[in-house]
């Protein structure tokens, strides 16, 4: 069974930066593709970014391209997500998710993925 625990979130001013941590245990690691949603008060879960399995391809969600970058070490077991020029709209709880296979512009919504972490809190002051 896959655990996924996220880390690093918390209270950043406007235009400052943060950077968040998913450890992923309990598979191996280099087998799962992971994504990072958000989700802020009284709105749905929406998809930020998504790494494959190599770390070789990525995607963005429009609103975050430029600011949010994405990477993982396969040799820790953990994707980054490192977010920059916050604006208070980046407020929010971010979760990762992951899956065994490798997923599309097409397949990086919330059902897409099968395996979550408990989230961490995002809050950017103005």
């Amino acid at each position: 069974q896959v655990q996924l625990v996220e880390s690093g979130g918390g209270l950043v001013q406007t235009g400052g930066s943060v950077r968040l941590s998913c450890a992923l245990s309990g598979r191996t690691f280099s087998n799962y593709a992971v994504a990072w949603f958000r989700q802020a008060p009284g709105k749905e879960r929406e998809f930020v970014a998504y790494i494959s399995r190599s770390g070789g391809s990525t995607f963005h969600a429009d609103s975050v391209k430029g600011r949010f970058t994405l990477s993982r070490d396969n040799a820790k077991n953990t994707v980054y997500l490192q977010i920059n020029n916050l604006k208070p709209e980046d407020t929010a709880v971010y979760y990762c998710a992951a899956r065994p296979q490798e997923a599309t512009p097409f397949t990086l919504t919330v059902v897409d993925f099968g395996s979550w972490g408990q989230g961490t809190q995002v809050t950017v002051s103005s």
